[in-house]
């Protein structure tokens, strides 16, 4: 998402938030323009540069793409190398993901475990971080959201009225608090510190100011 200013000019995908960050910054260069990854609630560098097909182009392209590899003892050999990395091998469709190259030290019957699996120990680790993330208990999505809205908070709101108390109430997990402290915001900020902060919509009588 992205904010000029107080105002909300796009949520989006990336490639559309980076295309309205260009008109805006063409329209006028001297609005402070800040983009945020709408996941976490960080800032996040955005580069505008040229045509829209390139700036498409560029946002499609992965920043890294290394194949992760595994520690394991030697008593457990197992290849961790996956055919599909291979740029050759890999046909039309869905553009590579970037994959970071990590350590992960398993007891041998874990390791023993991970190659009886399809695909190889590396799908079948990504595999499995995707399910808990995707079964996250409420408690941990509770924390990501708390945490998503502070960073944005902290970065877009720092100096507006009940800031301190708005970030207290937020880890406290006290919505009417919340919106108590931030009544006072523009529209935009409230509204996306909210839905942050509860991984939801803000209140209805909020979305109708």
């Amino acid at each position: 998402m992205a904010f000029v200013g107080h105002r909300l000019i796009l949520s989006g995908s990336l490639v559309e938030v980076t295309l309205a960050v260009k008109q805006a910054a063409e329209a006028d260069g001297s609005q402070a323009i800040l983009v945020f990854d709408d996941a976490t609630g960080r800032l996040v560098d955005v580069d505008y540069r040229g045509t829209e097909a390139d700036i498409a182009e560029r946002v499609s392209q992965p920043a890294l793409s290394y194949v992760g590899r595994y520690r394991q003892p030697p008593e457990e050999p197992l290849d961790t190398a996956e055919p599909a990395a291979r740029p050759s091998a890999r046909g039309k469709g869905r553009p590579k993901m970037g994959v970071v190259a990590r350590e992960v030290t398993l007891l041998p019957r874990q390791w023993e475990w991970l190659a009886s699996q399809s695909g190889g120990a590396s799908a079948t680790l990504r595999r499995l971080v995707d399910n808990a993330k995707r079964s996250g208990n409420p408690r941990q999505q509770q924390r990501a959201g708390q945490d998503a809205a502070y960073h944005f908070m902290q970065a877009i709101a720092g100096d507006l009225p009940g800031y301190e108390e708005a970030i207290r109430a937020v880890f406290a997990n006290d919505r009417p608090g919340v919106e108590r402290c931030v009544a006072a915001w523009p529209h935009d900020i409230r509204t996306q510190a909210i839905r942050l902060a509860f991984q939801g919509d803000a209140s209805q009588s909020d979305q109708e100011d």
